[in-house]
């Protein structure tokens, strides 16, 4: 069985500056972690953080899907591999959605994990919009 997270997050900010926050490594390293990230599809990229005894702080990636603005889609593998599914949608007003959606996941203690991190992570990236 494969359990999927779906999450949505409103920003008040442009679809272009979003899709930067996801796409730049130097970006992305203040809201998520450490990276060496490309928006390139086949592009193999680790996001890295403070091991743990329980875990040696890496993420694996492969880019599978860019499309600026609008979508990004990567697998994201630490133990068991997921694919991550960002999808932005200009709402007006200065608005966006973003939605993400990770599929694979194997059980409801990682789903929940999953969860709790990126609602952590998208908070973060909220206050990396405001700057």
């Amino acid at each position: 069985m494969s359990l999927t997270l779906s999450l949505d997050f409103q920003y008040t900010s442009s679809i272009e500056k979003v899709w930067s926050a996801l796409t730049d490594p130097s970006k992305l390293a203040k809201w998520v972690m450490e990276n060496d990230f490309k928006p390139v599809v086949g592009h193999r990229f680790q996001f890295r953080t403070q091991p743990t005894e329980y875990w040696n702080g890496i993420i694996e990636g492969e880019v599978l899907l860019v499309d600026p603005p609008n979508r990004l889609s990567y697998t994201f593998a630490s133990g068991e591999e997921h694919t991550v599914t960002w999808t932005l949608q200009d709402l007006g007003d200065g608005k966006v959605n973003l939605h993400l959606e990770q599929t694979g996941i194997s059980n409801a203690q990682a789903l929940g994990g999953a969860k709790y991190g990126w609602t952590n992570w998208c908070d973060e990236l909220e206050k990396l919009l405001e700057q």
